[in-house]
């Protein structure tokens, strides 16, 4: 090597949210099938990804995949990292690879303060109220959001600007 070549430094490196939970998948994602908690009246097994920690429930509906598509994770991680959240933090699960599921059983399981919904109607999960999208709703201690899909609102600027109103008032306040 010639001395007056230069080598870029490792600070200078940038590195996606998506590579990042894939390159630490095992520590920060938890992606198995997970039986139910605490709760042994639960005896449907479903998967969803991310911790629960913060006891915040995040449904979606997506056909394609067993959670999201890479893009749309990508865009789901920016957003949560917006609101100063993780995929740790949250539970996603998705109700086209997981038939039966209801509210009763969402609450069983997961026993949410929080219940975001992307692209899909509550009252279609026999949750026992309805409300407009982009209103935070508050009922039997939770906090709802109902908003349209995740490929909707990476496509839109305006439906972005909603969804980020709600989630600061949510989640930066």
């Amino acid at each position: 090597m010639r001395a007056n070549e230069r080598f870029m430094s490792l600070d200078q490196f940038q590195l996606t949210p998506l590579l990042i939970s894939e390159l630490y998948r095992n520590v920060l994602i938890d992606n198995e099938l997970h039986q139910p908690g605490p709760d042994k009246n639960v005896t449907l097994p479903f998967s969803y990804l991310g911790n629960n920690e913060k006891n915040i429930l995040v449904i979606i509906s997506e056909k394609e995949a067993t959670f999201l598509p890479d893009d749309m994770l990508q865009f789901l991680v920016g957003i949560l990292s917006a609101c100063k959240l993780s995929l740790a933090d949250v539970a996603l699960t998705n109700v086209s690879v997981n038939p039966g599921l209801d509210y009763q059983k969402l609450q069983d399981f997961f026993k949410p303060g929080v219940i975001i919904f992307f692209g899909l109607d509550p009252v279609t999960l026999s949750f026992p109220l309805q409300f407009p999208q982009y209103q935070l709703q508050s009922y039997n201690r939770q906090t709802y959001l109902s908003a349209p899909s995740l490929q909707t609102l990476a496509n839109n600027i305006e439906e972005k600007k909603k969804l980020w109103a709600c989630l600061q008032k949510l989640f930066l306040s």
